[in-house]
């Protein structure tokens, strides 16, 4: 009697354990950023910064491409940023002088960021460009250069005052990154041949009239460190989309379609490796920190090809 007792006990257990994890469901938060702000609001991601610790995320992906992302590498070796460009050919030289230990690896990492001495960060350091990951190499950087709590005057960049802070606080010790620049030549193409014709036919101004709106909507919340927020809002969100895809031409021409491709193309594959990512994960508290440009898309994206999960704005926390 007290086994079959047991026994339907053991399967109550089971069932009652089954429900309560097929009921969690994960998150991805999103999180628009200013990338680098003027002095004057120097101080702008700090309330950003509160509101993401509130969140307590268990996983951080950053606007960065992977390690294994040969073809966004294939272009970023000589393409538009010149720290992408330096950090290629300094993940070569590496490559060629320094030996990966992963059993070393994995015992650092399991150090408190207070405990990794000059040598262990140097190690993790060199571990992170050898396999071209740029983000978990900075990250790395930035802890040798301002310690294990971080900066401690504001940065004004989104890496130094929001990100890397926030990996700190949450002992994260690997960044998730999960941009795609394969085809930014293509899209700055786009973009250039978008503005020469825009200058006859009434784009450029309407362009000019959404800046300076954009603009003059910001000041007084960055006057009062809501700068973080207003970016955040539906409406600016809506804003830095159309003025990054083109949407706001009044006549859509070959430039500005081309654009236009490139820009959704690049959201749905950053949607592709955030969603494949998560899906495979154990966390379920997912933050994505990226500029804010990229949002509108990346929402779109990700609630229509991952209906798992629950994307949220992070103004909707």
């Amino acid at each position: 009697m007290k086994s079959i007792v047991m026994l339907i006990l053991i399967v109550c257990l089971s069932i009652f354990n089954l429900n309560a994890q097929q009921q969690v469901q994960k998150e991805i938060v999103l999180v628009g950023t200013m990338h680098t702000v003027p002095k004057i609001v120097k101080k702008s991601y700090k309330p950003m910064l509160k509101r993401a610790i509130k969140y307590n995320p268990e996983a951080i992906y950053v606007e960065s491409p992977k390690g294994n992302d040969t073809l966004s590498w294939e272009y970023l070796k000589n393409g538009w940023s010149k720290s992408y460009k330096a950090f290629y050919y300094l993940s070569d030289s590496i490559q060629k002088t320094f030996t990966p230990n992963t059993k070393k690896f994995n015992t650092i990492l399991k150090k408190t960021f207070n405990q990794m001495t000059k040598d262990d960060l140097d190690f993790l350091s060199n571990t992170f460009a050898f396999n071209r990951d740029n983000a978990n190499y900075e990250f790395y950087e930035y802890i040798k250069k301002h310690g294990a709590n971080g900066a401690k005057k504001p940065t004004r960049h989104e890496d130094g005052d929001l990100t890397f802070k926030l990996v700190i606080n949450q002992n994260i010790k690997i960044l998730k990154s999960m941009d795609d620049q394969r085809t930014n030549d293509k899209y700055h193409e786009g973009w250039s041949k978008c503005y020469k014709e825009g200058k006859n036919n009434g784009n450029n101004a309407i362009m000019k009239k959404l800046n300076k709106k954009d603009y003059n909507s910001a000041i007084l919340p960055a006057i009062f460190r809501g700068l973080g927020k207003h970016t955040n809002k539906k409406k600016s969100l809506q804003t830095s989309h159309q003025l990054a895809a083109f949407t706001y031409t009044k006549n859509m021409t070959d430039g500005c379609k081309q654009g236009e491709k490139y820009w959704n193309e690049r959201n749905m594959r950053m949607a592709k490796n955030i969603g494949e990512s998560v899906k495979v994960s154990d966390k379920t508290r997912n933050i994505v920190i990226v500029g804010a440009a990229h949002i509108i898309g990346l929402e779109k994206e990700l609630k229509e090809n991952y209906p798992q999960f629950k994307i949220t704005l992070v103004n909707e926390l």
